[in-house]
């Protein structure tokens, strides 16, 4: 059965039909809703969490030294907030354009609007340099240290769409741009870097390529087909041993960072509680729902969201 929109409707089959984009812009809008997946947030509050985790464990070394300032943390946050939705809206659709042939031979992305028809190449890479400008604005808000490692993040944004055609691990190299913001957050607070938000950046990737595996195994059939690679095909029918190992190295890295910075003790509070929502995936999974899948990927923007609670408060218990 084709579960695929008509071609007319406006909407992509891999994306709720009943999203506020659909109801609040007009109708010429919609593909670039699509191409920046406005209709998808997940993808970039998973893109933010790193940020957060980062301004957050950056607050709470700042408060143990003294030197913490609210209106500064919160300033960070928003900046985050936004760079996250500009900067991932720029790479999906930059992705869109670099993966059309793909996205037309893949049943869960022929809708989309560039293998649809419904925007031109043209159109998507004038939009693409439009959403990367906000993202350079907001850049422009930092140290200088800060726009400099912004910069060099760009190099992992640009090489992983190519990924999947040289790797059976485009996992990974999605990771390393995903979760450069790990390393931002604590760079705007104190235009450096230390072990705390390095150790905190390789958690940040092993978690994203545990759940971007669990996202890959909708596609793992056409992807089969037409010669995609992705952790999803090298792990095969037992992803449970893998899924172990980046879930499990994701919280010990946590945990490290955490004393790295010296962290209090609701962070690991956080922390724990965000280990059994990785584990409660790993134990549910079934590779050959899609649907599930699909859920399971979406539910580690709550795990994100954990990670950062537990953060704050550890943070609040130190001001108070």
């Amino acid at each position: 059965m084709n579960n695929s929109p008509p071609v007319d409707s406006g909407r992509v089959s891999d994306a709720p039909s009943k999203n506020w984009v659909y109801r609040i812009l007009p109708r010429v809008l919609w593909p670039y809703a699509q191409l920046a997946r406005w209709d998808r947030p997940i993808g970039w509050q998973l893109l933010m969490w790193p940020c957060f985790w980062s301004a957050a464990l950056a607050a709470n070394a700042a408060a143990l030294s003294g030197s913490f300032s609210a209106g500064r943390f919160v300033s960070h946050l928003l900046l985050f907030f936004v760079g996250a939705v500009a900067m991932r809206g720029a790479g999906c659709t930059y992705n869109d354009v670099v993966d059309q042939e793909i996205d037309m031979a893949v049943a869960r992305t022929r809708s989309r609007p560039l293998p649809s028809g419904r925007v031109t190449r043209l159109q998507a890479k004038i939009f693409t340099g439009l959403q990367a400008l906000v993202g350079l604005v907001v850049l422009l808000q930092f140290n200088g240290f800060s726009i400099a490692l912004g910069m060099l993040s760009l190099v992992l944004v640009a090489i992983y769409p190519f990924a999947k055609r040289f790797t059976d691990w485009p996992q990974f190299f999605l990771g390393l741009a995903f979760s450069w913001g790990a390393l931002m957050g604590w760079s705007a607070e104190f235009g450096t870097l230390g072990l705390a938000p390095l150790v905190l950046y390789l958690a940040a990737v092993a978690w994203t390529v545990g759940y971007d595996t669990i996202y890959a195994y909708q596609d793992k059939e056409d992807d089969e087909l037409i010669g995609v690679r992705s952790t999803a095909r090298r792990f095969g029918d037992n992803p449970r041993p893998w899924l172990i190992g980046l879930y499990g190295l994701t919280v010990l890295l946590l945990a490290i960072a955490f004393a790295a910075a010296g962290a209090g003790f609701l962070a690991y509070v956080g922390l724990l509680v965000a280990g059994v929502l990785l584990a409660y995936q790993i134990l549910v999974l079934d590779i050959r729902d899609a649907a599930q899948c699909l859920a399971l990927f979406k539910f580690n923007g709550v795990v994100g969201l954990i990670v950062f609670g537990g953060l704050v408060l550890a943070l609040l218990v130190r001001l108070i």
